[in-house]
């Protein structure tokens, strides 16, 4: 681990346990510091302002002021910080809300610590990432008719989107939550390559990332 960079990391949590058993193992990565703990999201918001961490793990379910007013917060004061929502809920609506606070990243709280660690440096590097199976839920919660529609029409609007066919392959595992590395590996291309694909997609979509590219597709019946 040599030479990376450290991510600093500050987790709002209120239970104690989950907060103990993520600090643990976070800090088993040279990479990665957990620089500051809080129970609540007023002092989180404090924390964060004085600790300046590049990534907050963000408890939805806090007392008084919940995740996600925390989040809108958060980012009235702060558009650089990354934002992993953590929950042990899966509902479509929560996601969405989550991710028009201004999530990066929303993941379940039985995600495997590796996978976690994981999902923290693609964060703190700019990749926005959702878990695939609650990517399928927010796919599934859009009526197939609507989408049928809007697919039928796409070659008449004025708006359409000029994916090319890679792009549009790109697009789709986009939706699924596979990162870069993994696109690269379903396309056999390398990550670089993969990653231009995406900031193509992200340009002509006319979105700041990818998570937003990902409910802009579903939405709009491009995928």
């Amino acid at each position: 681990m040599i030479g990376l960079e450290e991510i600093k990391v500050v987790i709002v949590e209120d239970f104690k346990l989950t907060r103990v058993g993520l600090r643990c193992a976070l800090n088993e990565n040279k990479d990665i510091n957990v620089v500051g703990e809080s129970e609540t999201a007023i002092e989180g918001l404090r924390l964060i302002e004085q600790l300046k961490p590049q990534v907050v793990l963000m408890d939805l379910g806090l007392p008084g002021m919940n995740g996600i007013e925390a989040i809108i917060k958060l980012r009235e004061t702060n558009k650089d910080v990354k934002i992993i929502a953590l929950t042990s809920h899966d509902r479509e609506e929560e996601v969405i809300a989550v991710l028009s606070a201004g999530a990066n990243a929303y993941c379940l709280k039985d995600i495997d610590p590796i996978k976690l660690s994981d999902v923290i440096r693609d964060v703190a590097n700019g990749v926005c990432w959702l878990d695939a199976e609650i990517a399928e839920k927010v796919l599934h919660s859009f009526p197939k008719q609507d989408k049928m529609i809007l697919l039928n029409n796409k070659s008449q609007s004025e708006n359409q989107i000029p994916l090319t066919e890679r792009e549009y392959e790109v697009l789709k595992h986009l939706v699924s939550g596979k990162s870069n590395t993994e696109i690269a590996k379903e396309l056999i291309v390398s990550v670089h390559t993969a990653k231009a694909h995406v900031c193509s997609i992200l340009q002509k979509m006319c979105v700041n990332d990818r998570v937003q590219a990902a409910v802009k597709a579903v939405k709009e019946g491009i995928v």
